[in-house]
């Protein structure tokens, strides 16, 4: 399995936590199969193209499955960071995974379907799509449609960082269970902030869908646009904290 070549090479260990799941749990071989199947789904199309035609339109979603390809891989990885670390297989983390594993089921189709929109329309595309019989229809007829899809987009987006919140503040409860030392309750701490300021960028676009109403969900979308300035910022500051920890310790 992919998490145990993972383990043998220390993959997305750091230099001063601790593993504390070295061997795969159940769990984690059903995660492994609920998210293969997730990017089973999100495969840009399941027939050989019979034509050239039928390739050149297989190819044109390529971008869109990458993209939502490599989202779902960051959440996987930051599930395997959270068992390895931590170990944890009680009750409270199966319930937790599990709320992860339907959100992540749940949430493919809206996530292929808005990059799918997003990369047709970003590479002078219409946002059109070909139906089965022929027929050339938009993706999106409206704003309110275009709306709906943001706030579905925005709840998934926080159901899931929402769940990291929740994993990471279950094993820091637990922190003198796992003997966590003065840096690994600091990481915790950092990876617990760090999703919840996923969940607060999602919130702001929900906001910004409340306020300006469906006219605004350009604008809602484009709240997403200040991840890489939150995360950047935030890990100079809580970069800056862990080495004069560390230099304390």
């Amino acid at each position: 399995m992919i998490r145990e070549k993972l383990m043998e090479g220390d993959l997305g260990r750091s230099g001063d936590f601790r593993w504390r799941g070295h061997e795969v749990s159940r769990i984690e071989g059903l995660s492994d199969a609920v998210f293969a199947f997730a990017i089973t789904l999100l495969v840009v199309s399941l027939e050989v193209p019979k034509t050239f035609d039928e390739l050149a339109e297989t190819m044109h979603g390529f971008g869109a499955f990458l993209i939502s390809f490599a989202l779902l891989f960051f959440v996987w990885f930051g599930q395997y960071k959270f068992f390895r670390r931590y170990g944890l297989r009680d009750t409270i983390t199966v319930v937790l995974n599990a709320a992860l594993l339907f959100v992540v089921l749940f949430y493919v189709y809206p996530l292929k379907f808005l990059f799918t929109f997003l990369v047709d329309r970003f590479t002078g595309g219409h946002g059109e799509v070909r139906l089965p019989n022929g027929n050339v229809v938009p993706m999106i007829e409206s704003n309110e449609q275009m709306a709906s899809l943001m706030t579905i987009f925005n709840l998934g987006y926080l159901a899931v960082f929402g769940v990291f919140v929740l994993l990471f503040w279950h094993a820091y409860r637990k922190r003198d269970a796992l003997e966590l030392n003065e840096l690994e309750r600091f990481d915790t701490r950092e990876t617990m902030l760090e999703s919840a300021l996923n969940c607060g960028i999602a919130i702001v676009s929900l906001l910004v869908l409340a306020v300006g109403g469906v006219g605004r969900a350009g604008l809602a979308g484009m709240a997403y646009m200040l991840t890489p300035v939150v995360m950047t910022l935030n890990g100079k500051f809580m970069g800056a904290r862990r080495r004069k920890l560390k230099a304390r310790l």
